[in-house]
Order: structure tokens, then sequence, then C-alpha cells
């Protein structure tokens, strides 16, 4: 009886050893992990939602991405007004709008104008297409006209806009067209496109050819009136000895008349 105690209590005691061994050598619980935090993406920007221009807006840059600007482009690099405009956007809480007019527009024009035009004619033609402040397209309804462009105004620079419910014209004078669509437009600067180039009369009013001379009216003949006949003073005659003849004469044809009758 005592020898199978003692066995059992040295079962218990190896199954003991046993299970601690067991416990000892099992992996530790990992701790508990925090869930993993997904991080929401803003959606990418459709192409109608373009991003905001980081620093100053580059208008050259935008009508090259238009597209059909490149005589217009070329202007406002050579005229510097490129500058300028970098300038006016940088500086003037105002804002600017251009009328940009398309290659077309330019092809419409009498072959080799350009060319004839100076340096500063080209920088006045480049001013007469910007306004100085910005207009969205519903401000044309109400601005007052004559618009003032960076050119200057008064009556040799004229630029009268006509709003109606679906179009905006315009007028210089020489020219006559309508905006034929929006290339770009933001809280500072619009740019509308136009399809004829605006021709400011102080440009191209004085290079229209002159009108023919009138030739004169023919002279009236003049009357030639006679010159009058100024008789010359006729010296005064000395009659007075052939009176005496006369009257000797007389006397002495009477006197031999009396002596014949008498002789009778």
């Amino acid at each position: 009886m005592k020898q199978q105690y003692s066995i059992s209590s040295i079962s218990v005691f190896l199954l003991f050893l046993h299970y601690t061994n067991t416990f000892a050598q099992s992996p530790a619980a990992a701790p508990a992990q925090a869930p993993a935090v997904v991080v929401a993406q803003s959606p990418a920007a459709t192409p109608t939602q373009a991003a905001a221009p980081h620093g100053i807006t580059n208008v050259t840059k935008i009508l090259e991405k238009a597209g059909h600007f490149t005589i217009f482009i070329r202007l406002l690099r050579s005229t510097q007004e490129e500058n300028h405009l970098f300038s006016a956007l940088n500086d003037s809480s105002s804002g600017v709008t251009i009328f940009a007019p398309t290659d077309s527009a330019f092809s419409e024009l009498k072959s080799g104008t350009l060319n004839t035009l100076s340096d500063g004619d080209k920088s006045e033609l480049v001013k007469f297409h910007v306004v100085p402040t910005f207009l969205s397209t519903s401000q044309f309804q109400t601005v007052s006209n004559p618009l003032g462009t960076w050119a200057g105004t008064g009556s040799r620079l004229p630029l009268n806009v006509t709003s109606y419910p679906n179009s905006v014209n315009i007028t210089t004078g020489l020219t006559n067209t309508s905006l034929s669509g929006t290339v770009y437009t933001d809280n500072q600067l619009a740019i509308y496109k136009i399809e004829k180039v605006l021709l400011p009369k102080d440009i191209f009013a004085s290079k229209a050819p002159a009108p023919a001379p009138v030739a004169p009216a023919p002279e009236k003949p003049t009357k030639v009136v006679p010159a009058a006949n100024v008789e010359s003073p006729v010296a005064p005659v000395d009659i007075s000895g052939a009176v005496m003849f006369t009257r000797n004469n007389v006397f002495g044809s009477v006197g031999a008349v009396a002596a014949a009758i008498f002789a009778l």
C-alpha cells in the first residue's frame, strides 16, 4: 500500500513537471494590435476641375495650351506686353480682361498689314485688346461704353460692347465682331476668343487710302470788254485867214455882179 502511494506521488510529480515545462516553452501571446488606420485620399481632379494655378497666371502658356493663337502670342512677346501682363496680374487687384484674336482672325487682314506697322503701332494694337479690369460675361451687361483699354481712350480709340441674351458684340468703328468663346477665366483674369482683330482708328483710319482729289471746276470765260475809244484832243485850227479870204471873195463877186447890172 505504501509502495503504491509512493508510485502515485511520483507520477503526480512527473506530470506536474511535464505541464510546467510545456507551459514554459509555449510562445507568449502576442499583444493586441490597434486596427490599421486607413487614410482617405481626396479624389483626383477631373478635367473640368482644373487645379488653381500656383503663383502668377501665365497668359501665353494658357494661349499655347488652347491653341490657334500663335500670331497673338508672337505679338505679346515681341512687344514685351507679355511682361506687362505678368506685372499687372501680380500687382493689380482689379484684374485683366483680354480679347484674343485667333490665327484665322489675323489671316483676314490684308497681306503684309502687320509688317507695315512700327513697333509702337504693334504695341498699341496689342494693348487695344486688353481691358485693365476683370469682366465676366455677365458684367458686359452693365459696363459703360466706351471701354478703356491699355491703349487709352478717346475718339481715336473707341471700344464699345453690347450684350445680348446669347452673345456679346464688340465694335471699334472699323471692326465689328462678337465673343466666340471663353479661353480662360477665374476671379482675376478673363480671356475671350474673337474671330476678328480689333482695329483701332488711331492706327488704321489714317492708313486708309485718301480719296481722289476733286478736279477743279472749269473757270468761266471772262467777257472781254472793249476798251473805250478815247479821242485825242484836236488841236484848234486858226481859220480866221480863210474866213477873211472867203469874205473878200464874196464881196468881190457881189461887186462884179452889181457892176455888170449897171452896165446894162
